[in-house]
């Protein structure tokens, strides 16, 4: 039996009854935009222990499949896809296979992200997915997902960023701790550590910084249905080298 086939039993009864819908790509008008919405949700990103808030929020479509998302959280939020992830839903570790994170005796069974789409995450009782991005670092991101509201309005096959809050950590700056220490020596010119954190980073860093339109111009560029690793470096590539 594969190692996740009773992960997947587990998401699978709790959105047993999930009727899947059509999108007509032809309708147009309020029931048109009404069925579309229906087929999407608003997804809430904040990443956790790091006050004020960094936050993103995402309308994303409800069949996209997690390692999708993925994608999309990397782009949002600005990593750079430079380390290992998965997500967790209760006690039911989702994530890419090939990482082998269950290769040990004793390590939880691991679902495949491919295999789990964001209106079964949606359907859960449990309210929040975790999204752990870095085993070493550990980003916790915390995702819950709604209905869209009448005012919001659906991108066929792409996600949009209609929200959001202050720039994305740098990456490798020691997860929380080590994020909190860089802005306090980045912050102030006297501190023992200013110059050889300035140095480190190598470029401008404004904590309090966010580009709706910018992440949406690069959302944009996620391939639909599936986004390969590859796929993916470049489009993250191509923000990183963006100026704004």
């Amino acid at each position: 039996m594969h190692a996740g086939s009773s992960a997947v039993g587990w998401i699978s009864k709790l959105t047993r009854g999930i009727v899947v819908r059509m999108i007509d790509v032809n309708l147009s008008g309020a029931i048109g935009s009404e069925i579309r919405n229906r087929d999407f949700c608003v997804m809430r990103i904040e990443l956790e222990d790091i006050q004020p808030t960094i936050w993103r929020t995402v309308i994303l479509p409800k069949s996209a499949h997690l390692g999708w998302v993925h994608a999309v959280i990397q782009v949002a939020m600005g990593w750079t896809n430079s380390h290992l992830h998965q997500f967790s839903l209760g006690d039911v570790v989702i994530s890419d296979p090939t990482f082998n994170l269950n290769e040990f005796e004793g390590d939880p069974p691991v679902t495949d992200e491919k295999s789990v789409t964001v209106e079964q995450v949606a359907k859960a009782k449990t309210p929040v997915l975790v999204y752990q991005y870095d085993f070493g670092d550990s980003w916790n991101h915390l995702l819950t997902f709604s209905p869209l509201s009448k005012a919001q309005h659906a991108s066929e096959n792409r996600a949009v960023c209609v929200g959001g809050g202050r720039a994305c950590p740098p990456e490798d700056c020691g997860g929380v701790m080590g994020y909190e220490d860089l802005l306090e020596a980045l912050r102030n010119k006297k501190h023992p550590e200013h110059v050889a954190m300035k140095q480190w980073l190598g470029r401008p860093y404004d904590p309090e910084s966010f580009s709706a339109d910018k992440v949406n111009r690069f959302l944009a560029k996620i391939p639909w249905p599936k986004v390969s690793i590859s796929a993916l470096g470049k489009v993250l590539g191509a923000l990183h080298r963006a100026k704004s």
